[in-house]
């Protein structure tokens, strides 16, 4: 525990943490809320929960593409602060104005406000991580991180429906607003030695250049239109430089091919799953809640003890070892729940898929941020919430109306038996590479 201790004791680190778990406990406290919301409106429909879930994915799409690019421009810090207090707003008007008007309409578009917002903030989060720790401090920093991301979404989801049938979903979003103002005040505090030169926060020549011809030439009409001209060039032929780069670098590829099948899993079965164990159990939150503390109790174990341990490993071989075990467990979950719903037996079974899954994240967030250089992370980063979030997107769009047919049994049984032929197709794949070296 040394090593985590020296992390945690830079200074810089520690309050990005820390603010990242009172964020990201509110943020999942906010689902909750907004499950219960849903099913007031329509209970046990797998396809209006899909509905609510594609306002919180739909902008990875719409504003993920260019936020890499600005995110490598701007100062991080600054980025971050902003994108924090602005989702605070949106998400105290929920409760304070919007629920009083009797309509989900208008929370949908705060929610897909709020995470178009996100889209600046993740990259920006991920990027700043090298500049405030040690190389050789990199992977335990990010199993910190990936605990900040996994452990806290999980425990916000997880006492979030305790919390919610206490103070309702009104509470729940309260909740979640003072936390990003907490985690923005944390983070203003932030000083790092790496962080963008000044020029960053400066117009770039070529727009300098525009604004100038214009006045010169009496053109102020064509002002406007000659700086979004620049700017617009400017971040196409930046996104086509970072597919350029993924183009090259076949390990992030491979990171980005495993990232796509692991969320494509999750997409299909979440929204799925917390039907099933609404009817299984028979509670709106309160047991989902219970669950996901035992997945998250597994995911900071599984973290922690892969950032000590797990630095002598072969990366690829560990993924997909991983994998093959999700498969198995989830399988054993369902079938468990299934004939006999015992809370205790399915936290177990909980714990250990969360236990099992932890590394998958931890090791790809590392190799991606060890090969990339700083003024490309933003971009990277972002590609990967593209990739990641269209899998999830898709399979959950495909998954829920075909469980309202079919059952969420079956779909639950398929994703694990796929999960379970991924894994042993990767490891024959990786040791099959080892013999031919």
């Amino acid at each position: 525990m040394g090593r985590f201790r020296n992390v945690l004791g830079n200074r810089n680190f520690s309050l990005l943490w820390i603010g990242q778990i009172i964020s990201q406990f509110g943020d999942r406290l906010d689902q909750m809320a907004l499950i219960a919301l849903i099913y007031r409106f329509a209970p046990g429909s797998t396809t209006q929960m899909a509905k609510v879930m594609s306002f919180t994915i739909i902008p990875v799409f719409l504003i993920g593409p260019i936020a890499g690019v600005y995110v490598d421009r701007w100062d991080r810090r600054r980025t971050m602060v902003v994108c924090d207090i602005l989702r605070a707003i949106l998400i105290l008007s929920i409760p304070l104005y919007f629920m009083k008007l009797g309509s989900m309409l208008p929370i949908y578009i705060i929610v897909f406000l709020a995470f178009s917002i996100a889209r600046f903030y993740v990259p920006a989060k991920m990027s700043i991580i090298p500049d405030l720790v040690k190389t050789d401090d990199l992977l335990l920093a990010n199993s910190l991180v990936n605990t900040t991301g996994m452990v806290a979404a999980m425990f916000g989801l997880g006492l979030g429906g305790i919390l919610v049938g206490i103070v309702g979903a009104e509470g729940g979003f309260m909740i979640d607003g003072v936390s990003f103002l907490i985690s923005g005040i944390m983070i203003f505090f932030l000083s790092t030695r790496a962080l963008r030169e000044l020029k960053k926060e400066r117009p770039p020549l070529e727009l300098c250049r525009a604004v100038r011809q214009s006045f010169g030439d009496g053109r102020l009409i064509d002002v406007g239109k000659g700086i979004a001209d620049v700017i617009r060039k400017s971040a196409f032929d930046e996104m086509k430089d970072a597919v350029a780069f993924l183009k090259n670098q076949k390990q992030i590829r491979s990171c980005l091919g495993v990232l796509f099948l692991l969320w494509a899993s999750l997409g299909a079965i979440y929204v799925v799953s917390i039907i099933f164990v609404q009817q299984a159990f028979s509670s709106v939150t309160k047991d989902i809640g219970l669950l996901v503390v035992g997945l998250g109790l597994g995911l900071f174990v599984g973290s922690l003890g892969y950032g000590r341990l797990g630095h002598k490993r072969d990366g690829f071989r560990t993924i997909f070892s991983c994998i093959l075990a999700c498969g198995v467990v989830l399988s054993i979950f369902v079938l468990a729940v299934l004939k006999a719903p015992n809370l205790l037996i399915a936290l177990a079974l909980a714990f250990i898929l969360g236990l099992v899954v932890s590394p998958v994240m931890v090791i790809s967030n590392t190799l991606v941020q060890e090969l990339t250089d700083s003024t490309m992370r933003g971009k990277v980063f972002s590609s990967l919430e593209i990739v990641v979030h269209f899998a999830f997107l898709v399979a959950m769009l495909v998954s829920a109306p075909l469980a309202d047919r079919i059952g969420a049994v079956k779909i639950l049984l398929s994703v694990s038996s796929l999960l379970v032929l991924i894994g042993l197709a990767g490891l024959i794949g990786q040791y099959g590479k080892v013999r031919r070296t």
